[in-house]
């Protein structure tokens, strides 16, 4: 049983690396990353706000109620001027007191608490919106890091070609010094080339694992090292259509000044309003009368803010400043847009160009370094000149893979630029 157990906590690490281990494509990144990304607990909060919000606007239409309760003394009070033999009045005390419960109903608030409900509303819009918008940017992170890692599994791709051609030169230099036709210094280059390969293996390893481990992080999952990317398959997106989030946040922003224009116009109609007032007191609403007794007035009032005139135009003026400040920004984005297209436009066309003749240098590179490796084992050249003709080959080859991601990344992140 302790060796069962040893056992299964040997294997248990090895399981959850290889359920670690995992294909991802770049779709499915963008979604685990979305979901993962702390900004996203925002968008319920905003809701949550806005409905409770949107709650206590609304019992500004509900019977509103009020205990009042006040104790005072006054230096003076009121009295009757003059003396009747006949009629005695009792002077008012000069403590007074007073308890009172008021009641409210709006009757009409010129459309108040509509206006604010909308604006509410379109501000919760507003603050939804702008959390898309980070979403574009984490969007351009996840791009620039799954790139990063596709260039260097190119790489070591390439490297253990190129070591391939090295063993075999190592194999046939080993056995022309054992022969005696060979000078071990030509050996040990090519030993020296080697260990250079492995090191050179070693840090697009160690780089890759940290590019990887950074995904994971923003993906919210543990990678292995060995999870492998897939190559984003996908058309160029026609620039004509544009559907970045900020467009949309401008819109929102947009339609949100439109219903703060509405409450600039509803802050000048008048408010009406039923009451009542129940209530306790010495003295009670007879002023001759200096006992406690109960009282109630019930009645319509009419308020109108005048002064709510004053201030109208300039509201309007800072309203339309603010429509001003929103239309400059989305012509400044539109600005950026153009110009980020028109660059990957010319990115496409010269990455086009290279990769054509990408390939005629491969081949003629290739001829070189076979030429290179048979004058090699008849003595005509060095190892060293050997090396430098199959880091060439290597090199045009590294070209021909940059080369080609650079020009699927472009069409990502023109695709990415216009929000498609």
């Amino acid at each position: 049983m302790k060796k069962s157990f040893i056992l299964f906590v040997i294997c248990l690490p090895m399981a959850a690396l290889a359920q670690d281990s995992l294909s991802l494509n770049l779709d499915e990144a963008y979604a685990l990353a979305i979901k993962n990304y702390p900004v996203t607990r925002q968008k319920d909060l905003v809701s949550r706000t806005s409905a409770l919000n949107m709650q206590n606007l609304s019992s500004g239409l509900w019977p509103q109620i009020g205990l009042n309760g006040q104790a005072s003394y006054q230096s003076a009070v009121t009295e009757v001027p003059i003396k009747i033999p006949s009629l005695q009045f009792d002077p008012l005390s000069k403590d007074q007191y007073r308890a009172t419960l008021d009641l409210s109903q709006v009757i009409y608030d010129g459309g108040q608490v509509k206006s604010q409900q909308s604006i509410l509303k379109q501000q919760q819009l507003v603050d939804e919106q702008k959390i898309d918008v980070e979403y574009q940017k984490l969007k351009e992170r996840i791009n620039d890091l799954w790139f990063s890692v596709l260039f260097l599994d190119e790489q070591l791709k390439l490297v253990n070609l190129s070591q391939q051609d090295v063993d075999v030169m190592l194999r046939k230099v080993s056995a022309q010094v054992q022969q005696g036709t060979a000078f071990k210094s030509a050996l040990a280059n090519l030993q020296a080339e080697k260990l250079k390969n492995d090191q050179r293996k070693a840090e697009l390893r160690y780089s890759r694992k940290a590019l990887i481990d950074v995904l994971g992080v923003f993906i919210g999952k543990e990678l292995a090292p060995n999870s492998s990317l897939i190559y984003p398959q996908t058309a160029l997106a026609d620039s004509s259509v544009i559907k970045r989030p900020e467009l949309e946040l401008i819109k929102r922003q947009m339609a949100l000044t439109d219903e703060q224009m509405k409450m600039i116009g509803v802050k000048k109609t008048p408010k009406v309003s039923a009451f009542v007032q129940g209530g306790y007191g010495r003295p009670g609403l007879n002023m001759l009368v200096n006992e406690f007794d109960f009282f109630y007035v019930g009645g319509v009032r009419f308020n109108w803010n005048l002064s709510a005139f004053y201030n109208n135009s300039r509201d309007k003026q800072i309203n339309q400043l603010n429509r001003e400040f929103i239309g400059i920004q989305a012509d400044q984005l539109m600005l950026n847009i153009r110009a980020d297209l028109k660059r990957y436009h010319a990115d496409l066309n010269k990455y086009g160009e290279l990769i054509k003749t990408d390939t005629d240098i491969i081949a003629l590179r290739k001829q070189v370094s076979d030429a290179s490796a048979a004058q090699l084992e008849n003595g005509v050249i060095t190892s060293s000149d050997y090396i430098r003709e199959v880091n060439a080959e290597e090199q045009s080859r590294r070209n021909q893979v940059l080369h080609n991601l650079q020009l699927l990344q472009t069409v990502i992140n023109y695709k990415t630029t216009t929000g498609n």
